[in-house]
């Protein structure tokens, strides 16, 4: 039976030692090679195509980018997150980066070696001790993505909608978006239209329980509440510009 050859990549030197010797006795499996960084991680799946990919990374948008640039340039390579993070957003963003799994450090050897395995396989695993929330809020993910696609808001659609995030007045979004405040009512009523609601307010509360986040004028996401939610909290719910 041929071996399933296997690469490990953690930036503690540590990790990578007892991992090598984890895998290194077991038959089914042979180290091609190992690493430290996102960049070794990319040159080794380059180089060596191993079947499996054991990515001991911390969640960061580095490593996110990596499983994403490796699974759309070797699809058959499977990548399974190993880390101490049990952040269910983090999981969550490995696995739709690409990720065939994602198991935490704090694992027993047994779990580690039925995660790999069932990796190769093509099934996906989350450690067992947050898996039900991984897998909620990956429905929940699923739901929001094929709402947001079934609305089909247009590109200015989706701008008004950002800028109202950001808590802009009518005036304010027809003034950066060069318009006329006529125009911005009139997108306004649309978008009332598709989410089903009634005033700006509620369409506030439909974006973002859509994943629509507060965004600045810059574009960059904000936390906290737009100037708009603070108006809400007022008991200010009227459509106004």
């Amino acid at each position: 039976m041929k071996s399933i050859s296997l690469a490990l990549i953690d930036d503690h030197p540590i990790v990578v030692e007892g991992l090598t010797h984890v895998f290194g006795s077991q038959d089914a499996f042979k180290i091609v090679a190992t690493g430290a960084t996102s960049r070794d991680a990319r040159a080794i799946a380059e180089r060596f195509r191993p079947d499996l990919m054991i990515l001991g990374l911390s969640p960061s948008d580095d490593a996110l980018q990596t499983i994403s640039q490796i699974k759309a340039e070797f699809p058959g390579i499977k990548i399974l997150m190993f880390t101490a993070d049990p952040g269910v957003e983090h999981a969550v963003s490995a696995l739709e980066a690409g990720a065939q799994g994602y198991v935490l450090k704090s694992c027993q050897l047994d779990e580690l070696l039925h995660a790999a395995g069932a990796a190769i396989t093509g099934e996906t695993y989350i450690s067992r001790n947050f898996a039900s929330r991984v897998l909620t809020a990956l429905r929940s993910a699923s739901v929001r993505k094929v709402t947001l696609e079934a609305l089909k808001l247009s590109a200015r659609e989706d701008q008004i909608v950002c800028l109202l995030l950001d808590g802009k007045t009518n005036r304010e979004m027809s003034l950066n978006l060069g318009i006329t405040e006529r125009t911005v009512k009139h997108y306004m009523t649309v978008l009332m239209q598709k989410l089903n609601v009634r005033n700006r307010v509620e369409v506030v509360i439909a974006a973002q329980s859509l994943g629509r986040p507060a965004v600045s004028a810059s574009g960059t996401r904000r936390g906290g509440f737009s100037r708009l939610d603070q108006q809400y909290a007022a008991g200010d719910s009227s459509y106004h510009s």
